[in-house]
C-alpha cells in the first residue's frame, strides 16, 4: 500500500479503489472530511492513470458570453444584471459574428457560448446565432447554452425541450456546457437561486439532450453555503444520470468567487479545498472519463497541480471569459497554446490537444 494512504485512515476506501468498486455516499463524506490531501490525491491519481494514462488534455477554444441580462439573478452570481442596471449588455448577432471572424486565423476548434436568461431576446435570435456562426466557420464545434438556458428557450418558444434541442442541433449546436447545475440541494437553492431550474429539471434536460445525441458536461459550484453531504449528493445524482445515458463528457468542479455577489462577505475557496474537490470528484464519478481543473476558476498554477490530484484536463485558450472575471477573478482571460502545453509538460504529463468530444488532434 502507498504509505501516504496507509497513514490516512482511508485504507478501506483505498482497497475499493484498487478493486474498482463503486464508492458509497458515506465514503464520499469521509473523503471530504479527511484533511490528508496527499492521500486523496494519491488515490485519485490511481483512477486518473487507469482512465487516461499520462495524457492531459487541452483545447483551442473561444468563449462568447452573449448577454448578462437575466431574470434569475442568483445570489452567488456577479454576472447577471437587470436591463436597466449599469454594466448590462447584450450582443447583436453581428457583434457575435465579428468575434468569430477575429479568430479565423487561429486554430479554434470550439466556440463556447453561454449567457443569462434574457427575457427580451426572441427564440429566433439563438437559431440565427448558430446558423451565422456556422456560415463563417463551418467546421467549428459549437458548445452552447447550458441546460438552464435550454429550458428557458423552451419556455419562451412554447416548444418542448426535445423540439428546442432538435432545432438548435439542426442550426449548428454540437454539445452543451455543464453550467447551471450549481448544487442539487433544495436547501441551498431555496436560499441562493430560488428561481433557477430545479435539480430534476437540470438532470432531465441533460438526459433528453443525451438521448438526442447531444453530449454535455456537468459541473458543481462549491465553496459557498453547501455542506459536504450536499456535495456528495450532487456527485451521486450526476453519477446516476451517467449510468443511465453515458452522455456526460466531463465533470468540472467550479470554485465559487464571492466578489461582487450578494455573498461577498464569504471567503474565496482555498487551494486545499479546490484540490480536494478535484480528487473527490475523480474518486466518486467512476463513470466519467474526464475531470477538468478549470484554470479560469482556480488559476493556472493550481490547475497544473490538480493534474496530480485526479484531473486530466485543464480546459483551453478560452479567450475573453466574462462570467468568473465579473466576480473578481484575477486570472487572465486567455492562455496561449504554448503556455498550456508548458503547464502540462512541467506537471509531468503528456499534453494532448483535443476537440470538444475528446478526439485527439
Amino acid at each position: 500500500m502507498n504509505q501516504s494512504i496507509g497513514d490516512s485512515g482511508l485504507d478501506d476506501i483505498y482497497k475499493k479503489i484498487k478493486q474498482e468498486e463503486r464508492l458509497s455516499f458515506e465514503d464520499g463524506v469521509r473523503l471530504y472530511r479527511s484533511n490528508d490531501i496527499i492521500a486523496l490525491g494519491a488515490m485519485a491519481d490511481i483512477v486518473r492513470r487507469k482512465k487516461n494514462g499520462n495524457k492531459a488534455y487541452y483545447i483551442y477554444n473561444q468563449h462568447i458570453n452573449y448577454s448578462n441580462i437575466c431574470i434569475n439573478l442568483c445570489r452567488f452570481c456577479a454576472f447577471g444584471r437587470k436591463r436597466e442596471t449599469d454594466g448590462a449588455y447584450e450582443m447583436t448577432i453581428e457583434e457575435i459574428c465579428e468575434k468569430i471572424r477575429e479568430r479565423l486565423n487561429e486554430p479554434v476548434s470550439e466556440v463556447h457560448i453561454v449567457g443569462g436568461l434574457n427575457p427580451d431576446l426572441p427564440y429566433s435570435y439563438y437559431i440565427e446565432m448558430l446558423k451565422e456562426i456556422k456560415k463563417i466557420r463551418p467546421s467549428i464545434h459549437i458548445q452552447g447554452f447550458t441546460v438552464v438556458e435550454i429550458a428557458h428557450l423552451a419556455d419562451i418558444s412554447g416548444k418542448s425541450v426535445e423540439k428546442v434541442l432538435e432545432e438548435l442541433a439542426e442550426a449548428g449546436l454540437g454539445s452543451i456546457p455543464g453550467g447551471g447545475a450549481e448544487v442539487f440541494s433544495a436547501r441551498v437553492r431555496e436560499k441562493l437561486c430560488p428561481k433557477k431550474l430545479s435539480p430534476e429539471g437540470w438532470i432531465n434536460t441533460a438526459k433528453i439532450s443525451h438521448r438526442l445525441g447531444l453530449r454535455s458536461n456537468a459541473t458543481m459550484l462549491y465553496g459557498h453555503i453547501e455542506t459536504y453531504e450536499e456535495r456528495v449528493e450532487h456527485l451521486m445524482a450526476l453519477r446516476d444520470a451517467q449510468d443511465e445515458t453515458g452522455g456526460f463528457l466531463c465533470f468540472i468542479p467550479l470554485a465559487f468567487h464571492p466578489g461582487n455577489t450578494d455573498l461577498e462577505s464569504l471567503s474565496a475557496t482555498t487551494g486545499f479545498d479546490d484540490l480536494k474537490n478535484v480528487a473527490v470528484a475523480r474518486l466518486m464519478l467512476d463513470n466519467f472519463d474526464h475531470i477538468k481543473a478549470y484554470w479560469i476558476m482556480i488559476g493556472p498554477k493550481l490547475a497544473q497541480i490538480a493534474l496530480s490530484f485526479g484531473a486530466d484536463d485543464i480546459d483551453g485558450t478560452v479567450i475573453e471569459e466574462k462570467i468568473t472575471h465579473m466576480a473578481g477573478a484575477e486570472t487572465s482571460e486567455a492562455l496561449t497554446e504554448k503556455e498550456l502545453r508548458k503547464l502540462i509538460r512541467e506537471a509531468g504529463r503528456d499534453p494532448v490537444k483535443r476537440d470538444t468530444l475528446y478526439n485527439e488532434l
